[in-house]
């Protein structure tokens, strides 16, 4: 580990001359401009056992302001944290289901496994990685964020549990000063219309107050068909009560939001798995279209109950949150204080996309559903009843075998409660110190239902339509464009029932120590915790008259149907010890050196069931905890010409269980990796002009994987050996411009290493013009360059699919909005 750590900070040392020269020093501010850069002398709350400084900590932390957020024009929550170093945020699902992965800690199935999103210091959901219930469909970034605080690896892993790879805060503003803002925001070549407000301050001696939210609708910026795709918003709002020794807040939040589910598109691929060449089919652009299509809006299933269940697929993702909370901090005697927080979150809603599973030639799915001699007729559009010759399906002679994602979440909820006492320590014979000893209490609900049906659509980026398949004697063998109900061709793995419970608890304390220019902390953290409740699935397949006609179509000879008497029971246990400890020691007002060691772990939840969890509802150990092992060092320097630099070397041994329910190649993944590398943070200011940019460089490799051994060695899939950001800007007297790019090297598809998926630069653009001195105008392009940038790819076994199509996910498009923003 010493040899991987000393590597990675060799590489950062390599950098630091390149940023310390001293060409810059007869460049100064004008006159009166201080430099802002990192603003080291910034407090930060998360992951600390006490605020703290950026330059006095031990902790590799980024903030970020509304201001800075803007300025990537984010489509949401997760994209926000593409501008931060060291995080490798996978934001092309739409507003939620992101991939966000840190310090090469892997992605080897969906959401943000190794971290933990927060709202105000407590968690969204307690485990990221929840299926069709991550994190980041449950939080939206409105006028309500004060700033974003993102902790990389470190003390995560003791002041947080299941986050050993880092915390992303996102911290409310609450009335401090008072004020308030409208704005109105309009896709200028897309549909949608926003609309923020936001207004606080105090409302009486010893009180305030902050209220704000959004409402959104319109199609969004892809070609869905509907108008109503995007539809819905929040309200969060907070009181506070400032007595002498302390305050008293109480918040309130109601999320209930409905946007796109983007799953992956079919793209043309050729050349080699080293060097490929993809496009955009004809008739569907990657960049814009998507399978959701007028013509293909309802869907009949049959739900872990039995009943009958019409869902709307346009409900895409549908969070409703309601949630409740508080926080208490007093001092209670001199030189104690008492910080209590807790959240009570009723969590439901809908996730629904149609996923491709499999994307020919029409003919060849017509013979694969119908057999030979099979011919088709649109279902659904305007060419509905008509019968079509498969080379002339959709104008391109394609069709896609869609597996429909519909999953009922009932309940998501979740309970959490942090309670934290901290003694001061004055007295000592060196320097000052604090210990605070703490318990976090949490339970988490996961009951949620999938009904996957299966369909056959036209492959058209937009109004896709979908498509009957006949047998050679003319009888149909699907029904309305509907193949199945479940999902055949994955071996209908995905009619199931979770009714999962999740109890954690975890006391923990802190030693924070400073004595002249050194300060030291160490952390220790014990998590403990039970699963109970059950799991089921389909025994096998029934014949059922689903839809009540009374008559049985083919697709209802086989239907799936979950079998509650036979649920397979969940009951095991799971406990880790987490600790960390650092250093900092400033060698002058500008300069200082930090470095830190850490243990942490993530107990798993869903993801075990159907697989890793026996028959009497237990789980090994290595199944139920992985464990993350990290060290970092590095420098913080900043300079009184404007440029300030955070450079930090790595090093990660990860632990993981996991399962992939779409993989054609392994499902389930029992792996260990090791990742070293280094990131760099900087900020230059000259005058009106601002240069922010960040650097990550990843070296991580699989050391370990019991089920396939053959990867041992390989690069885990989709991490880039370089991620980086760039935004240059300049601010006028009445405006402000400037660039964002977000870019990435290659990587590769999967763990196989056979497919490289190309390396690629976003360019966003941003400006703003102050009409007044409270209304300001605002543009933003995102995507300038229209660039095709993947993602992820999935269901490929081969370097280069053989019949030239390759499924895969892109960033969006280029798009542009507008927008007004009234502050007062």
């Amino acid at each position: 580990m010493k040899r991987h750590l000393a590597r990675a900070l060799l590489l950062g040392a390599a950098v630091t001359p390149a940023l310390f020269t001293p060409a810059l020093a007869d460049e100064v501010p004008a006159q009166g401009q201080a430099p802002q850069g990192l603003d080291m002398d910034e407090i930060v709350i998360t992951a600390t056992a006490l605020p703290q400084s950026k330059f006095n900590t031990s902790i590799s932390v980024s903030t970020l302001n509304p201001d800075q957020i803007a300025q990537s024009a984010p489509s949401s929550a997760a994209d926000i944290l593409r501008n931060i170093p060291g995080f490798r945020a996978e934001a092309s699902g739409g507003e939620g289901n992101a991939n966000i992965a840190v310090r090469g800690l892997p992605v080897a199935s969906g959401g943000a496994k190794f971290l933990q999103l927060q709202e105000d210091g407590l968690p969204v959901m307690q485990f990221g990685d929840i299926a069709f219930g991550t994190a980041d469909t449950y939080l939206r970034a409105d006028y309500n964020v004060a700033r974003v605080e993102a902790v990389r690896g470190g003390s995560a892993s003791t002041f947080a549990s299941n986050a050993p790879g880092g915390v992303i805060n996102f911290v409310s503003d609450t009335g401090e000063k008072e004020g308030g803002a409208i704005g109105l925001t309009r896709g200028l070549d897309y549909n949608e219309t926003r609309a923020d407000f936001a207004y606080g301050g105090p409302i009486a001696p010893g009180w305030r107050f902050h209220v704000g939210g959004y409402y959104h609708t319109g199609e969004g910026p892809r070609s869905v068909g509907y108008d109503d795709a995007m539809n819905g918003g929040q309200v969060k709002a907070n009181v506070t009560h400032d007595m002498e020794k302390g305050f008293i807040r109480l918040d309130f939040k109601y999320l209930n939001d409905r946007s796109p589910v983007y799953l992956p598109v079919p793209l043309a691929i050729s050349g080699s798995g080293s060097n490929p060449h993809i496009s955009s089919l004809p008739g569907f652009d990657a960049l814009s279209g998507a399978f959701q299509s007028p013509y293909f809006r309802k869907d009949l299933a049959i739900d872990a109950n039995g009943n009958r269940l019409t869902t709307n697929i346009g409900d895409g993702y549908h969070p409703v949150s309601t949630a409740f909370g508080g926080e208490a901090s007093f001092e209670v005697a001199p030189g104690w204080t008492l910080d209590d927080k807790f959240r009570v979150a009723d969590n439901t809603g809908d996730f629904v996309g149609p996923y491709p599973q499999e994307v020919d030639r029409a003919s060849v799915l017509a013979t694969e559903i119908g057999g030979t001699g099979a011919t088709l007729q649109y279902a659904s559009g305007p060419n509905a009843g008509q019968t079509v010759g498969a080379a002339s399906v959709g104008g391109n002679g394609l069709a896609s075998r869609i597996a429909l994602f519909n999953v009922k979440l009932n309940d998501l909820g979740t309970y959490t409660n942090d309670l934290k006492v901290t003694k001061t320590l004055d007295t000592l014979p060196l320097g000052k110190g604090a210990v605070s000893f703490g318990y976090y209490k949490a339970r988490q609900n996961i009951d949620m239902d999938w009904h996957w049906n299966t369909y056959l659509e036209t492959v058209n980026g937009k109004d896709g339509a979908l498509l009957n398949v006949l047998n050679a004697s003319g009888k149909a063998v699907t029904s309305n464009g509907l193949v199945a109900y479940g999902e055949p061709y994955w071996g209908n793995c995905c009619v199931r029932s979770y009714d999962m419970h999740y109890d954690i608890d975890a006391p923990y304390a802190a030693l924070n120590w400073a004595w002249d220019k050194l300060t030291v902390d160490a952390s220790l953290r014990y998590d403990y915790g039970h699963a109970s409740g059950s799991y089921a699935g389909p025994t096998g397949t029934t014949s059922l008259d689903v839809n009540q006609d009374g008559v049985l179509q083919v697709p209802e000879l086989t239907v799936p149907v979950v079998n509650q008497s036979a649920a397979n029971p969940v009951n095991y246990d799971w406990h880790y010890i987490s600790y960390s400890i650092g250093a900092n020691y400033a060698i002058d007002h500008d300069l200082a050196l930090f470095v830190r060691y850490s243990e942490g772990g993530r107990a798993n939840a869903d993801r075990l069931a159907f697989g890793s969890i026996n028959a009497d509802g237990s789980t090994a150990y290595q199944n139920a905890v992985n464990k993350v092992k990290q060290a970092e060092g590095g420098v913080k320097w900043r300079s009184d010409v404007g440029l300030s630099v955070f450079l930090t070397g790595f090093y990660a041994n990860t632990e993981e269980a996991n399962q992939d329910v779409t993989s054609l190649t392994q499902r389930f993944i029992s792996r260990v990796y090791d990742a070293e590398g280094a990131e760099l943070e900087a900020s230059y200011r000259y005058g009106a002009f601002q240069l922010d940019a960040g650097v990550t460089y990843t070296h991580s490799r699989i050391t370990k994987d019991e089920i396939t051994p053959s990867d041992v060695g390989n690069v885990p899939q989709r991490q880039a050996d370089f991620v980086y950001q760039i935004t240059p800007s300049y601010v006028g007297n009445d405006y402000s411009v400037g660039v964002n790019i977000i870019g990435t090297t290659d990587s590769y598809a999967d763990t196989t290493n056979k497919l490289v998926m190309p390396g690629y630069a976003q360019v966003n653009l941003f400006a703003t013009y102050n009409l007044t001195n409270d209304i300001v105008w605002s543009f933003s392009a995102n995507n300038l360059f229209n660039t095709l940038g993947l993602t992820e790819v999935d269901g490929t076994t081969d370097a280069v699919p053989s019949n030239g199509i390759l499924l895969a996910r892109s960033i969006n498009g280029r798009t542009f909005k507008t927008g007004v923003k009234y502050s007062f």
